[in-house]
Parts: structure tokens; sequence; C-alpha cells
């Protein structure tokens, strides 16, 4: 039987107490019969894949690999992931640094399959971090099916403490974030941009981010969010806002709704 994450409020109050039984929880999850045996098989298989086109053979390791990315719908797209891979990341025309999310060229470049050395599978250490990913992302969506706002929270702790330490320049970390719809959500949200913000041109939404976040966190430096308390500031905004909205816009069908049945009365 299955594992379900507990998350008894929702809002801040329900992340609060999701942060307090994290650790119990997330290891009751990864002990679910299914994760449990997809780990299992990919531990003990990965390192003898060399190309892309076997790991495409091998369904339970192809979730595995997907799912650490957080791409596991793409699971029948298998001409594409196949392209993905073998592309790489190096050319300038390869399909992942083309498409605007950036968790396909994350997920081509972990593997490997498409540069001129070996493929990342054989590394050492390998394994375990695929599948340390994987089982977050896994429980992450677990959560997502009780509380969406409480799996974009999650992933913006794990992806922002990874980009904070990233070795580029500030603007491309907030290129990054622009181009992962997670975490996307999650700063946009906190600094109450509109749903048409996406529409301005790249150079726009850059500096309107660095600005809003200047503002609201006290820092447009990416590096700074490695700063637990600045992280924190940044979920508890989100949170927060997406409640707010939420509450706007279930306030505003109603009274719509009320206004129709008025009408309809008269």
């Amino acid at each position: 039987m299955s594992f379900t994450p507990v998350l008894p409020f929702s809002g801040y109050s329900g992340w609060l107490f999701l942060e307090r039984t994290l650790e119990t929880q997330k290891n009751s999850f990864v002990q679910s019969p299914t994760i449990e045996r997809n780990t299992k098989h990919f531990a003990e298989n990965i390192s003898s894949i060399t190309t892309a086109e076997e790991l495409m053979a091998d369904r339970q390791m192809l979730e595995v690999a997907l799912g650490a990315f957080g791409l596991d719908e793409d699971i029948n797209n298998s001409f594409f992931i196949q392209k993905i891979l073998e592309d790489g990341t190096s050319a300038d025309d390869a399909l992942a640094r083309r498409l605007a999310d950036k968790r396909y060229a994350e997920f081509s470049d972990a593997f490997g399959f498409g540069s001129a050395t070996s493929p990342k599978t054989q590394q050492p250490g390998f394994a375990d971090q695929m599948l340390e990913k994987y089982q977050a992302k896994q429980f992450e969506i677990a959560v997502g099916e009780q509380n969406e706002d409480m799996r974009l929270a999650l992933n913006a702790e794990r992806e922002i403490e990874a980009l904070a330490s990233d070795r580029v320049s500030n603007d491309a970390k907030w290129f990054k974030i622009m181009g992962s719809p997670p975490l996307r959500t999650v700063f946009e949200t906190a600094l109450g941009l509109p749903s048409s913000f996406s529409q301005l041109d790249l150079d726009q939404q850059l500096e309107s981010l660095k600005d809003k976040s200047e503002q609201r966190f006290g820092t447009s430096e990416i590096a700074d969010f490695a700063d637990k308390t600045v992280t924190d500031d940044l979920v508890r905004q989100f949170l927060v806002m997406s409640e707010i909205n939420a509450t706007r816009n279930s306030t505003s069908s109603g009274a719509i709704a009320l206004t129709l049945l008025q009408a309809a009365s008269a």
C-alpha cells in the first residue's frame, strides 16, 4: 500500500506542519512498494546503460530517469526523449537547448549520452545522485496530489538551494528560474506579478523580477537565497499570496454567479 503524505492544513500553517514532519513522511514514502521497487532496479542496472537507446528500452529505469527531473508525463514520448538525450547540450542547435523548459537540458546533461566522453551513468555515485532526486520529486508529486502549492514550495526550497551555489552569473540564474515552470510560478506569485507578465520581452521580465525581488526580499542576488531565512521568506510570501489569489478568485466567481442568479430571477 502506498504512503499518502499527511497535510491536515492548507496555506502557511500547513507548510509549517509539513516542515516539522518532512523527514518522517519522506522516509515512509520512499519505502512504498512502487518507489522501493523502482529504486532497487535503477541502482542495480543503471551502470550497465551506455546509450540513450538502452535507457529507452528499459521502461522502469526510464521512469526513474524522467521522474528525477519532474518529466514523468513524457514517459511515452519515446522519439522526443531519445532525441533530447542523444543531442546532448554542447551544440547550439541541440534540441534541449532550444526548449524554453530548461529541465530537458538538465536531464540531458545529467546523463551525458550526447557528449564526446563516456556517459555519466558510468561515474561513481551517479545512481545515488539520481535516486535522491527521483525520491524527492516523487514525494513532491504525492504532496501535490493533495495540495499543489505545497508541492511548488517543496520544489522551490530544493531547487533554489542548488541554483544559489551554481557557478554562473546572477542573470543566468534568473533566466534558469524563468525557464523552470515550477520556480517561475513561485517567484511570480510571491512577487504579485500578473498572469500577463510572461508576455513581456525576456529582458524586461528579467529586470522586473530583479527589481521586485530587491523590494520584497532585500536582494536580487540569487546566491543570497542560500540563506534559509531568505528562502523561508520566499516560500511564506508565495503561500500567502497564493491563498489571497484563491480567495479573490473564489469571491469574484461567487459574485458573478450571484449576479447571474439575480438577473435570471428578474
